[in-house]
């Protein structure tokens, strides 16, 4: 049910981005600078691209953008998680070591039992 779901809303958000770039076809300049300036400073870069291209790639570069701010700012939270997955792996390491030895104490104990039994009864 919730495939069929997702498969709406994708179908729903296709259709509106074409409708949207059907209704903006319309060729844009693109500069890099204003164009009293680009004169003055001899920079006069321009490219015609429809204006629905222009809409579009605002929207994924605002995505990137946004991806790679909340990328850097949990670097912190990822670096924590790494130093407490070593930690845990060490901690682990040492309780295993610390079962091994109890129980091969806990061995000794009972022969050591076993060998002084004979001679306390005796």
């Amino acid at each position: 049910m919730l495939r069929y779901i997702r498969y709406l809303f994708l179908a729903v958000l296709g259709l509106c981005l074409v409708t949207v770039a059907l209704a903006n076809r319309g060729m844009v300049a693109l500069r890099l600078l204003p164009e009293e300036l680009g004169h003055f400073a001899g920079l006069t870069w321009e490219i015609r691209l429809p204006l629905f291209l222009v809409v579009f790639g605002g929207i994924v570069a605002g995505l990137m953008i946004g991806f790679v701010w909340e990328w850097l700012r949990e670097a912190r939270i990822r670096a924590e998680g790494g130093r407490a997955k070593r930690e845990a792996r060490k901690l682990e390491r040492e309780v295993k070591n610390l079962k091994r030895s109890s129980g091969a104490e806990q061995e000794r104990d009972e022969v050591l039992t076993l060998l002084e039994e004979p001679r306390k009864a005796g």
